[in-house]
């Protein structure tokens, strides 16, 4: 196994079950980014121990915090109330405010980058469309464009592509596929504003305690409310 590929791995449950797809295939390199979010040493933690996991030898850590002061986001903002219960209500058009403008695009241009010296030719993100918030950045046609861009914004003889594997799963289907793939579960962290119990109430916990309800598992981390 010589083909390489880097992984975004954020510490989320979605990322560590894209990673546990990608190193079917391919040796991994794991990217993380600290935006200046509110979970961000947690996240770090999470990150380090599933790479630690898989013992991922290849990580990048990096520190783009100036997102955080561009600010627009209640992941960053600490005056912006982190939304609860919106998946609960009827769907509507309206993107939540824990979106970070255009944040994946940054993260994806470093992992561009470090493909290009490294030699990967696959960047595994752990994108979801189907069962998600609706962030603009994590839809397929998105992908789609930035692969073309991709394609025309890098050295002819390199060929680096954006994969994502897990776009079109429920919650629930990431859930059994990680459980299917002995993906390590118990060390990711997806709660947007604790650090030591996940708070069960903002809507990334919502999302993951559902996911886990449907798939009839247990969900492996600590709560303070699991029943939110």
């Amino acid at each position: 196994m010589n083909k390489l590929g880097i992984v975004l791995v954020s510490g989320g449950m979605d990322s560590c079950v894209t990673a546990a797809i990608g190193r079917e295939n391919y040796e991994l390199a794991f990217l993380h980014v600290n935006y200046g979010q509110k979970t961000e040493l947690r996240e770090l933690k999470a990150f380090h121990d599933i790479a630690d996991f898989y013992d991922v030898e290849k990580r990048l850590i990096v520190n783009i915090d100036y997102l955080k002061h561009i600010g627009g986001s209640s992941l960053t903002d600490d005056r912006m109330e982190i939304p609860c219960g919106l998946i609960n209500q009827t769907p509507t058009d309206e993107i939540p405010s824990s979106y970070v403008p255009f944040r994946n695009t940054h993260i994806i241009a470093m992992a561009v980058s470090w493909a290009e010296v490294i030699g990967a030719e696959k960047i595994f993100i752990g994108a979801v469309e189907e069962d998600s918030s609706g962030y603009p950045d994590c839809t397929k046609p998105y992908y789609e464009a930035y692969n073309k861009l991709i394609e025309v914004g890098t050295k002819p003889s390199t060929h680096i592509e954006i994969i994502t594997p897990v776009i079109d799963m429920k919650k629930s289907e990431i859930v059994k596929k990680g459980m299917e793939l002995g993906a390590p579960l118990h060390l990711t962290w997806s709660c947007y504003g604790n650090s030591d119990l996940a708070c069960g109430e903002c809507d990334s916990c919502l999302l993951r305690l559902r996911g886990f309800r449907e798939a009839g598992a247990d969900d492996p981390i600590g709560y303070v409310n699991r029943n939110a």
